[in-house]
């Protein structure tokens, strides 16, 4: 009958630690799509090329199907343990150049990535000795 009890009461114990009911589970946040920060859309003005552009953005995440006049970047960070960020702006050219710059969201606040070393592979450049090898076209 001790056996017994002991065997349950340890079996309760594991259940505990191991099933992560009783301390929660891990979150992380989820980053999507192009960063964007408020340093990045303040040096954006009419007039500038497409080039300059792509050099101060990155390239675009979505550019508009049936035109190469708009290009669309996108950011979306779901917290885990908060809510939502959503940042959009769309860039329209004519004639090679930037002619108008639509943005939604708020882009006055700078989002914070957190790099922490949690589960997952090493961020390239986080730490010492942590660098994720690159994978090139020959797949090594």
């Amino acid at each position: 009958m001790q056996n017994l009890i002991r065997t349950v009461v340890l079996l309760i114990a594991v259940s505990l630690i191991a099933g992560c009911s009783y301390f929660g589970v891990y979150k992380r946040d989820i980053p999507q799509g192009n960063l964007i920060t408020q340093d990045m859309v303040s040096q954006l003005h009419p007039g500038m090329s497409r080039s300059q552009v792509a050099y101060i953005m990155g390239t675009p995440l979505m550019e508009a199907p049936f035109s190469s006049d708009q290009w669309d970047y996108v950011f979306y960070l779901d917290k885990a343990y908060g809510g939502t960020v959503e940042k959009r702006l769309t860039l329209t050219f004519q004639d090679d150049q930037l002619v108008d710059i639509a943005k939604s969201g708020d882009m006055d606040s700078d989002v914070e990535l957190n790099q922490d070393g949690g589960p997952g592979p090493a961020v390239e450049g986080a730490g010492e000795g942590t660098s994720v090898p690159q994978i090139g076209p020959s797949g090594i």
